[in-house]
């Protein structure tokens, strides 16, 4: 299970790549002439068309760490090859952000380097030198905070940090109920915040529910440490197993990952704090050296297509909030059915900056183990 540590931000060692097939179509002039390891849109390399044919020339796609419970990417991958007839080769479904670049770096150069990768913004951000331009389709349609204006990468899909819970404990309306004395042990996150970044996350949004801002998170660590000092505190780090067996019957985690048809759990409420409403979101790039540079194009133009088959309703019916949205839900493509079924959310969203991750990391590496143990 990937979730609790997609988002790491101490990445370990990146482990191998699982060996890839070489294909006859790995040339980047697969199609026409066409270089495609430098086109920068679909319509620059001669439209949609000559791009599809490309790309099922090279008839391989080199994707890491999409496990196929995440986000709806098992029927994302299954989709993909039976639209176009590519071959996927999924690799290291359980990595890390920080595996995904270190794999590119380790293996580019070969058949096995990843074409593309989904990481979080903050691996995105430090390692731009790695990824190669390019504008999907329906650039307009992706906010212009949520994107690198030259097309190195682009938010995909995301969420909310969420409390997951059973419904044993009733309605949860507010953090504070979780300090009384009928949620011992009860409390837990899907990781050590100090390396897990959606663990880091569910502390930031205390930080913002107890009147904390995102600039420190200083107060969301005493919340936990009030939650320990009570009892109610579970070290243990919440997975599907966990949730199951009921030893975490809290959990602080994205909404996505919290949802009763994920967890597996069908008692299981999501409550977002009002105050407390904290996003965060992956981001897609191209790797500049990827050894099948049009069926990597084409996989972004299927991730951000608005279609019935596409990525954005395919991730939604995943119960995660595609990057188009709002477009969606304005030109009337969106999925309705599966967009109630995401929780509710009121206020004004939070996404933490660079600066304000990196000093809640420096701040929970410092302080964590001695207010939570």
């Amino acid at each position: 299970m990937r979730s609790p540590y997609r988002f790491t931000l101490l990445g370990a060692a990146a482990l191998a790549l699982a060996a890839a097939g070489c294909s006859s179509g790995s040339s980047s002039t697969s199609s026409g002439g066409t270089n495609w390891a430098t086109v920068t849109s679909a319509s620059s390399g001669g439209g949609m068309s000559k791009l599809v044919a490309a790309a099922k020339k090279e008839g391989t796609l080199n994707v890491i760490a999409l496990p196929p419970t995440w986000a709806n990417y098992g029927t994302i991958l299954k989709t993909f090859t039976t639209k176009y007839g590519i071959k996927v080769n999924s690799a290291l479904p359980d990595g890390t952000s920080q595996q995904e670049v270190d794999t590119i770096k380790q293996k580019n150069g070969t058949a096995a380097a990843p074409d593309v990768v989904d990481v979080g913004v903050s691996v995105a951000l430090a390692n731009t030198s790695l990824f190669t331009p390019y504008k999907v389709s329906t650039w307009s349609a992706i906010p212009a905070a949520q994107k690198n204006t030259a097309g190195l990468w682009y938010n995909d899909y995301g969420g909310y940090m969420a409390v997951g819970y059973s419904s044993k404990f009733g309605t949860i309306t507010s953090l504070s109920q979780l300090l009384g004395p009928k949620f011992k042990n009860a409390v837990a996150l899907n990781g050590n915040p100090t390396a897990a970044n959606a663990a880091l996350n569910g502390v930031m949004m205390a930080n913002l529910a107890t009147g904390g801002t995102a600039s420190s998170i200083s107060k969301g660590v005493n919340f936990f440490h009030d939650l320990k000092a009570k009892g109610n505190f579970s070290p243990v780090s919440a997975t599907g197993a966990t949730i199951k067996s009921g030893s975490t019957p809290v959990v602080f985690n994205w909404d996505y990952l919290n949802l009763p048809s994920y967890v597996g759990v069908s008692n299981w409420k999501v409550f977002i704090p009002q105050n407390a409403v904290l996003g965060g979101y992956y981001a897609q790039a191209i790797n500049k050296g990827a050894p099948h540079p049009a069926a990597a194009r084409l996989w972004e133009e299927f991730l951000y297509s608005q279609a019935t088959d596409g990525g954005q309703n395919l991730w939604l019916q995943g119960g995660a909030r595609p990057v188009e949205q709002a477009a969606m839900n304005s030109n009337g493509s969106i999925d309705k059915a599966a967009a109630a079924k995401l929780p509710a959310v009121s206020g004004s969203p939070v996404f933490l900056t660079e600066g304000q991750a990196t000093g809640a990391a420096t701040y929970l590496a410092t302080n964590w183990a001695k207010a939570v143990g």
